[in-house]
């Protein structure tokens, strides 16, 4: 069956990735070659891939550095029945990240989770990223797709200074426009009033997170400088507001 007219696949993909902060991630035992599933904690790299923390003493960590495929499920979550939600599994290769790449990991993950501060210096702890070959989305009856990466990663190229800016950016808006991000959360994505944070920012969207509720807030046009993004995020606010105001 093919999927309805109104389904889009690639952005309920770039969806979960964005907003699932745990999956199963399956790796293959290092020796055998047998199938091998654990929990994880993760968050996501500018590009929407999947960025674990995690040990050199835990077995996965064992099979991923002896071999690196691995595959990620994600999930909604949804109350009820499990399968009535939205899943992707992911295929690719988990990578050990190098030096130069680990400031930028590190804040978004502990932005994802702040209490991995307490262990994140730990030396058996390191950062991977997960680099996709594909996905496979089950979003319900008549929405099974296989998407390739450049379907549901976001696209770097030419957005440096907004890569640059995004640190700034985030602190910005956590310590100075909270209110702003109230709205965005309420009146552009439906979401309950909550202590909303920023946890990063990229050419397509931010990423927003209360506790341990999750949001995406899309951006109508791409993004990619300091200054766009400054922008972008005035305009929604003002749509926030009249949105607010009509409700009133």
């Amino acid at each position: 069956m093919q999927p309805t007219a109104d389904f889009d696949p690639a952005h309920l993909a770039r969806s979960l990735l964005r907003r699932s902060r745990q999956g199963a991630l399956a790796t293959l035992m290092a020796g055998t070659g047998a199938p091998y599933c654990s929990l994880v904690n993760l968050a996501s790299h500018p590009d929407g891939s999947p960025i674990l923390l995690i040990s050199r003493l835990a077995l996965h960590t064992k099979n991923i550095l002896a071999d690196p495929r691995v595959s990620l499920m994600l999930d909604e979550r949804a109350e009820g029945d499990p399968l009535e939600g939205a899943r992707i599994m992911l295929a690719g290769q988990a990578e050990e990240v190098a030096e130069g790449g680990r400031e930028l990991v590190r804040r978004r993950y502990l932005g994802a989770h702040p209490s991995a501060e307490a262990f994140v210096e730990f030396k058996d702890f390191s950062f991977f990223r997960i680099k996709p070959s594909g996905a496979h989305l089950v979003a319900g009856f008549g929405r099974i797709v296989d998407l390739k990466p450049a379907q549901f990663r976001t696209d770097l190229g030419g957005a440096e200074e907004l890569l640059e800016a995004e640190p700034g950016a985030v602190a910005h808006m956590n310590e100075d426009h909270r209110e702003a991000m109230n709205l965005y959360a309420t009146r552009l994505l439906g979401a309950e009033s909550a202590d909303w944070l920023c946890t990063g920012c990229d050419p397509d969207g931010m990423d927003m997170q209360a506790g341990r509720d999750t949001l995406r807030l899309d951006f109508p046009e791409r993004v990619t400088t300091g200054t766009g993004l400054r922008k972008m995020l005035v305009r929604l606010a003002g749509e926030a507001r009249a949105k607010e105001r009509v409700k009133e």
